[in-house]
């Protein structure tokens, strides 16, 4: 399993509410996706991260490129105070944590 995670330095976090609901709807459609949430920061509400889980890093990175998600991610030029920032993360399971 993957963790997709797009973060978003924003000015007031309810306006990037559409976009990130539109991020989660595009991403549904897509093999591979699992789920998604979305966070903000407890000290610093400026910060939002939406975090998806993916099957697979490849389902994760096909639905990163798309047209229609780097179109969304674009559209918050004027919400967002900088670049999203976007990584990924495997799972790793406790079992390996010796």
């Amino acid at each position: 399993m993957t963790k997709g995670i797009v973060g978003f330095k924003v000015r007031n976090y309810k306006d990037i509410e559409p976009t990130l609901l539109k991020l989660r709807s595009h991403a549904m459609q897509y093999p591979g996706f699992v789920s998604a949430e979305n966070l903000v920061s407890d000290v610093d509400s400026s910060v939002v991260v939406m975090i998806s889980t993916w099957e697979t890093v490849e389902n994760w990175r096909t639905w990163l490129k798309s047209r229609i998600t780097k179109d969304l991610l674009r559209q918050d030029k004027e919400l967002a105070m900088e670049k999203p920032r976007v990584t990924a993360y495997r799972i790793m399971p406790t079992a390996e944590w010796r």
